[in-house]
């Protein structure tokens, strides 16, 4: 088996709890990562500014976020940045509306929406740390959107819409759940496999010494192009079958558990 020199992972449902917190298992084997020279990226549908917490805890030099479609620096320095086609944002808003799904843009560094009232904007506030501003329109943004995201508490509904919209855009644009409750559009290259390709790039590690970490399908990207894909016990029955291990539940330090147990014996 190849060596791991470096652990691209996802954030919500694997490398946070279910309360949106990083355990002191996690932190410790984050810790224990770096004293064995193993570089840490995280990428994750959140937008960056949403994820400023987890980088500043666990002192990450790069991360990622719209599923890879903009990666920063710590200091917030863009990267690399990928944003909607403004042709794919207008097809995406519209069929959005279309379903009855509560519509998130992401533009201008800024969490933007109609419906302030929609079922999962308390969720997201928890998630991100930043409050949405209200628009009546989002088309003064649709030329310049990281993300696009359909939320709606009809799951079915979703996985329809994730089937049609991906089939409409085809190359123009990617649609993947990011959860059973949001359905997220980004550039057709801002996946997590472009994400981990671009992490592995700037560490001058081989993807074959690369361990990725998830529990959703917009994580198997990154699970097609990495050395080691590491399963979240509470992943999906679809991520778990494309996984070389599965860990532990996320509520039950299953990351923490795949670092000391399966990562760090395969360390340089």
């Amino acid at each position: 088996m190849k060596p791991i020199s470096l652990v691209v992972s996802d954030a919500d449902g694997t490398l946070v709890n279910h309360d949106k917190g990083l355990s002191p298992a996690t932190l410790a084997a984050a810790h224990k990562l770096r004293e064995a020279g193993i570089g840490l990226a995280v990428v994750s549908s959140r937008p960056p500014r949403g994820m400023v917490m987890i980088a500043e805890a666990l002192d990450l030099e790069l991360f990622g976020g719209f599923n890879g479609g903009l990666i920063v620096d710590r200091a917030m320095n863009v990267v690399e940045q990928n944003l909607v086609p403004e042709a794919a944002a207008r097809i995406a808003v519209a069929e959005f509306e279309k379903v009855g799904a509560d519509i998130w843009v992401f533009a201008d560094n800024q969490w933007l929406l109609t419906n302030p009232d929609g079922a999962y904007v308390p969720r997201e506030f928890r998630t991100v740390q930043f409050e949405p501003t209200v628009v009546a329109s989002f088309e003064p943004y649709l030329a310049r959107v990281g993300k696009i995201v359909a939320s709606s508490n009809d799951f079915d509904m979703l996985a329809r819409a994730e089937q049609d919209l991906s089939e409409t855009l085809g190359a123009l644009a990617s649609a993947r759940r990011s959860q059973r409750y949001y359905l997220d559009v980004t550039h057709p290259t801002a996946d997590k496999g472009h994400a981990a390709r671009s992490f592995a790039r700037h560490w001058g590690v081989p993807m074959e010494e690369v361990a990725v970490l998830g529990d959703m399908a917009n994580d198997l990207p990154m699970f097609a192009v990495a050395g080691l894909a590491i399963a979240m016990g509470n992943a999906t029955p679809e991520v778990q079958a494309e996984a070389d291990v599965v860990t532990a539940t996320n509520d039950d330090d299953g990351w923490a558990k795949a670092i000391e147990e399966i990562v760090l014996p395969r360390g340089r």
